[in-house]
């Protein structure tokens, strides 16, 4: 049996505005087994980037609050940890990709300074020792001119060239687990290809295990073994990958994938999720995607549905299958 690196349990989140309470997460449950890639898709807004941060605890406290729940790493309480703890997990053993690499690299320093200090600080190792895993570091992600790369700024690198070097600064470190939150958003098809596939031949190199956060099925389809879905704040389904493409539990699964346009298919308009993602001050009662569902039921605006196994390690939070479909 595979073991759990990392175990999100009835995890909820609250940002506390002067709207009111965003009630961001509620009651997340999710795993990640060592050397697995798990995807985490959604529509934007869901809360993906929310959970992501959670594990990390990089939510702003005010106004974000993880209000309940358990984040274990190794069996390890991150929610319990101690400022100097977190300062050790993160990096030596999480590591975080973030959406857009030019707002997480410093503009006023060059990227050789920042990826050398990341070294220097984990690894305990010298000035010309950090350099060394830096340029070596640059080379397995297939980075043209590591040496000059490393004397310039972020500005003056592409979006694939930065986003290739957030790679390599995150994976200097070797770390257990990698958040990669949407890492190819910004790039185009091309460059986004040559991204996934290297971020994959390291990965898995390494052994490291990969949260995968995207809105994109087509990159979760390529490189995840299993996907989690999640809708406004919780996960509606989660199967192996394979099933999921090809036998989707939940209505709004069944709509994501409607959605997405086939190359040997012809229509004049695409399919869509009809409606829009609820806000999160006062969401849906019940299940919180009924209101955009066709097949709603009675109970679907009342009971919040709890997860139900439809087949083997595939499991769907919805009425349809409770009630004995």
């Amino acid at each position: 049996m595979t073991e759990t690196l990392l175990d999100i349990s009835d995890l909820s989140v609250r940002f506390f505005t002067y709207q009111g309470i965003v009630r961001a997460l509620e009651d997340v449950n999710l795993t990640v087994s060592k050397g697995e890639v798990l995807g985490l898709v959604g529509e934007t807004g869901c809360g993906k980037s929310v959970l992501a941060r959670s594990v990390l605890r990089l939510i702003a406290d005010p106004p974000g609050k993880i209000s309940a729940g358990k984040i274990l790493f190794k069996g390890e309480d991150i929610l319990g940890a101690s400022r100097r703890r977190l300062r050790t997990i993160r990096g030596n053993e999480i590591s975080m990709i973030f959406q857009e690499p030019m707002s997480s690299l410093n503009p006023v320093f060059r990227v050789g300074n920042q990826m050398m200090e990341v070294v220097m600080l984990h690894q305990r190792v010298g000035k010309a020792e950090a350099r060394r895993i830096c340029i070596d570091m640059l080379n397995q992600v297939k980075m043209p001119d590591p040496e000059a790369v490393l004397s310039k700024y972020p500005y003056e690198l592409s979006g694939g060239m930065r986003q290739r070097a957030m790679i390599a600064m995150e994976l200097s470190c070797r770390p257990e687990l990698l958040i990669a939150d949407e890492p190819t958003t910004a790039l185009d098809v091309t460059v986004q290809a040559q991204v996934l596939t290297i971020l994959e031949e390291l990965t898995r190199r390494q052994g490291v295990s990969v949260l995968f956060i995207s809105h994109d099925l087509g990159v979760i389809a390529q490189i995840c073994e299993r996907v989690a879905v999640m809708y406004a704040g919780r996960i509606v389904e989660i199967a192996p990958a394979r099933k999921l493409f090809s036998n989707p539990g939940h209505p709004y699964t069944r709509g994501l994938l409607r959605a997405v346009p086939l190359v040997d298919e012809e229509r004049e308009t695409l399919n869509v999720v009809p409606g829009v993602v609820p806000g999160l001050i006062d969401p849906p009662r019940g299940c919180r995607f009924h209101p955009r569902c066709a097949e709603m039921l009675e109970a679907c605006g009342r009971i919040v549905p709890g997860p139900v196994e439809v087949e083997p390690d595939h499991h769907v939070a919805c009425h349809l299958w409770g009630s004995g479909r």
